[in-house]
């Protein structure tokens, strides 16, 4: 019976809410832009937020967890030379480096006990050539571990197998846009193709890996889709071995008599990148130390290689994105907040223009809670109308950000409830004082008010 009553009194309060709303259209609709923008503003840049650790997080996946990175400085030509030429020669003779190749990953894998797996990676900028049309394409020299180092499973066939690497067989693994290009609508298992003059069979095809040209340009990853994968000895034995074959190194003679000037070697480096995967994320940064010691001294001291660990760059990045985010969302926050003092305004003002009608529903019987359930009703439909329109301008407005500036934007559930709930709350907790207020007026001084 009690809970009928309670039923009643709400449905009539929110009846009457309703009519004085709709009476009042322009003020109720000023009332409540606080709201709408707050609202909106709090989805938005949710949205913006949750794209931001999307990306992230296909970051890690793409770099791998525990990886660090290893890269090969080549050797230039030095434009701005201030020291004399011969004494550099003479320094250049006593330091001379072997370059990157495939002996530091052996011994990188066999002599560092935190090193889980180590992928050495030769790279090629090619063509292919299939049915008369030719084609871009890196060719890249792998081994095995490659694919687990990268997170990469090999979606149809399979991978190299140790005879075919031992035997330097001219087989390939190619990328899912490789196999749409060159074989359109069918399989290109078992097939042949031809990569500058050597003919390979395609024995697996990779799982498609959806990498943004943002992460591409940031963490100087390539599209793994368009690559071309053979067995590192294959590479070596059928296209080229740096080590082998290696760009003109030595000393020449500017004039008859003149000083000697050192040729720049070029790329020297067997290997193009080398990535090290340790078991343990904590050991990062001491492997990388062990590893930077082990590779000068094995390189004479000499340089010549740049060490990264991409899961430090992406965590400063998230740490960045996250505090961009929290101010968004604060002054988010502050939007909601003038919203809702624009809301007690507007209801304080009410209350003063309806002070005769106070003091007549308190005269015929309407108790203090009755007064503060109505004033509360009108307060909360206010809020509710203002959070379902700041939703349809949140979703719209975080479509049209991505659309116009390529950010990633993700739209969920909980955070379109989160802003909602959030806006009902503003809503109460905004309408209670004036409610009191109008509640707190004696009905014959609200009866001679004029």
């Amino acid at each position: 019976m009690i809970d009928k009553i309670l039923l009643e009194k709400l449905k009539s309060n929110f009846t009457e809410a309703f009519w004085f709303i709709k009476t009042n259209k322009v003020r109720t609709f000023l009332t409540a832009l606080g709201i709408i923008f707050g609202v909106a503003s709090v989805i938005t840049m949710l949205a913006i937020g949750n794209g931001a650790e999307k990306e992230i997080l296909a970051q890690l996946e793409l770099v791998g967890v525990n990886n660090i990175v290893v890269t090969p400085i080549p050797d230039e030509e030095d434009e701005n030379e201030n020291k004399n030429e011969e004494e550099n020669l003479e320094s250049e003779s006593k330091r001379f480096s072997k370059g990157l190749d495939i002996l530091d990953a052996n011994n990188i894998k066999k002599y560092i006990p935190s090193v889980k797996l180590v992928s050495p990676e030769i790279i090629l900028d090619t063509y292919v050539i299939n049915n008369g049309k030719q084609n871009s394409v890196k060719l890249i020299g792998i081994t095995p571990s490659f694919f687990q180092a990268s997170n990469i499973d090999i979606e149809n066939g399979k991978g190299f197998s140790s005879y075919q690497i031992k035997n330097a067989l001219p087989v390939c693994i190619i990328g899912k846009k490789v196999e749409k290009k060159l074989f359109t609508g069918e399989s290109a298992l078992g097939k042949h193709i031809k990569i500058k003059d050597v003919w390979l069979q395609v024995i697996g095809v990779i799982e498609e890996k959806l990498i943004s040209d943002k992460a591409q340009e940031n963490l100087g990853i390539r599209d793994l889709n368009q690559d071309v994968y053979i067995p590192v000895n294959t590479f070596l034995v059928r296209y080229r071995d740096r080590k082998i074959i290696s760009d003109k190194v030595g000393v020449r003679n500017q004039n008859k008599n003149g000083p000697k000037k050192k040729i720049p070697r070029g790329n020297y480096h067997q290997i193009d990148k080398l990535t090290v995967q340790v078991s343990n994320s904590n050991e990062l940064k001491s492997t990388a130390e062990v590893l930077s010691k082990m590779l000068k001294r094995r390189h004479n001291d000499v340089l010549d290689f740049e060490i990264e660990i991409p899961i430090q760059l992406l965590k400063q990045q998230q740490k960045t994105k996250q505090i961009f985010n929290i101010v968004l969302i604060i002054i988010a926050g502050i939007s909601l907040l003038i919203g809702g003092i624009g809301i007690m305004n507007i209801m304080l003002a009410s209350v003063l223009e309806r002070t005769k009608e106070i003091g007549i529903i308190r005269a015929i019987g309407a108790t203090q809670e009755d007064v503060i359930l109505q004033f509360l009703s009108e307060s909360i439909l206010i809020s509710v109308g203002g959070g379902i329109v700041g939703i349809i301008l949140g979703i719209i407005g975080a479509y049209i950000i991505e659309f116009v500036s390529g950010i990633e934007t993700v739209l969920t559930f909980n955070s379109i409830m989160i802003s909602f709930l959030i806006a009902v709350i503003v809503g109460l907790v905004f309408g209670i004082f004036p409610a009191k207020a109008a509640a707190n007026k004696r009905p014959i001084e609200a009866l001679r008010s004029e």
